[in-house]
């Protein structure tokens, strides 16, 4: 049974690390969204596909409250830190069960 624990503690921690990593690249989106960055730089290009199919639900269920802030990143922030924090130590914990 030591296998499946390890294998289950080992996915919790990468887990914990892509959501770690996801929630940076959420804030980086974030702040160059503040100060008009140029389209066409790859990196910025990058930035929006992969955090665009995130945010964009997010944003579509939220509707537009003409604020002139969007939201959507903080709300994103929220959830990958609620699966942090459930999702995470309920696998720690399924794997100390394990052994």
């Amino acid at each position: 049974m030591f296998i499946a624990a390890n294998f289950v503690s080992a996915l919790a921690t990468v887990l914990g690390y892509l959501l770690e990593f996801y929630s940076w690249i959420i804030i980086i989106r974030a702040l160059i969204s503040w100060v008009n960055p140029d389209p066409y730089n790859p990196i910025v290009q990058f930035l929006y596909k992969i955090t665009e199919p995130v945010l964009y639900p997010i944003r579509k269920m939220m509707g537009s409250y003409n604020i002139g802030i969007d939201l959507s990143p903080l709300v994103v922030l929220l959830i990958i830190m609620f699966l942090k924090q459930f999702l995470v130590s309920s696998l720690f914990e399924l794997a100390s069960r394990l052994r």
